[in-house]
């Protein structure tokens, strides 16, 4: 770049040059003036500044005269793309802002299962491919943990003792019923009771304890069979579904996340089957954590579908 043309670039007004697109299009000191919201004098003011920097006459203008001069043609075709440019680039601006690229971290109790949360999952991918999803699967309490210490963006699990610097937003209920794998001698036969429960051993999540979120299903398994041995567990859903299968024991699952493996023969539900017990999952947030745009967003999401969908169309397996 030579030294006028630097000189220019630094001296040359760039509204100038807006004005100066406005002027030639309205042809007329009066019609320009008019779009651009200012008096006539300031927009003759304009030009004459605009003339004096680049040093060319731009305009033959008089009496019933407005003429664009060889210069002011070729600055006009150059001032339209600088402010074509300029106007894309407050679009880009507008775009960069609108793209969410941040990162989601869900922590999550493994037995969740709920078809409007994966249709939220997959809006919010669609919506915004460039941001990232990471879901971390635990028992409740280490969802807990995570939400607390803000290491995640939000949690979904169990809660039995609500954390008073935490949110709460009831997500759906779901009911857990008693089921053993083909490998067990209670597998396929009719008309059981409670007390056929009696005597088998028993396989159950890590949680399922009196003074724990699975109290209800603790419970159940205590009236069914109160002296019988738990002989695995984990706080992993698939792996309490894996032991119940191999013939390890019976075991409590949620009834709508049995509900295939039963059709397809893998399964098969145990009594009791009236009046299941209950559990209810939350959508836990922590109002101290500072959550990126993805973050809230995803959020918001969540929590405009949960309140779309009457409670009792989120109430599953009952």
């Amino acid at each position: 770049m030579d030294r006028d043309a630097e000189n220019l670039s630094r001296q040359l007004d760039w509204n100038l040059l807006r004005m100066f697109v406005v002027l030639v299009d309205a042809r007329s000191i009066t019609l320009a003036a008019s779009k651009l919201g200012l008096q006539q004098p300031s927009v003759s003011s304009a030009l004459k500044r605009l003339e004096e920097t680049l040093g060319r006459q731009l305009i033959e203008r008089g009496p019933g005269k407005f003429r664009v001069t060889d210069a002011g043609q070729q600055l006009y075709r150059e001032a339209v793309e600088i402010n074509g440019s300029i106007l894309r680039l407050s679009t880009l601006m507008r775009d960069i802002e609108e793209t969410v690229q941040g990162h989601v971290k869900i922590a999550m109790a493994s037995h969740v299962l709920c078809p409007f949360f994966d249709d939220v999952l997959g809006d919010f991918h669609i919506q915004h491919p460039k941001a990232t999803v990471e879901i971390v699967v635990g028992p409740s309490h280490a969802v807990i943990e995570n939400v607390v210490s803000r290491q995640a963006s939000f949690g979904v699990c169990l809660v039995y003792n609500k954390h008073p610097k935490l949110t709460y937003q009831h997500m759906f209920r779901e009911h857990f019923g008693l089921y053993c794998g083909p490998k067990h001698p209670l597998f396929g036969k009719p008309n059981l009771t409670t007390k056929d429960l009696a005597g088998n051993n028993w396989v159950s999540f890590t949680t399922d304890q009196l003074s724990d979120v699975l109290r209800p299903v603790t419970l159940l398994r205590a009236k069914a069979a109160p002296q019988d041995a738990i002989v695995g567990s984990s706080a992993n859903l698939e792996e309490v579904r894996r032991m119940i299968l191999s013939g390890l024991g019976i075991g409590p699952l949620p009834v709508h996340v049995a509900k295939r493996d039963v059709e397809q023969g893998f399964l098969h539900r145990l009594p009791p089957y009236k009046d299941p017990p209950e559990i209810d999952v939350y959508v836990v947030t922590n109002p101290a954590t500072k959550l990126n745009r993805a973050e809230q967003l995803l959020l918001e999401d969540l929590t405009a579908r949960i309140n779309s969908i009457p409670l009792e169309d989120r109430i599953f397996g009952g």
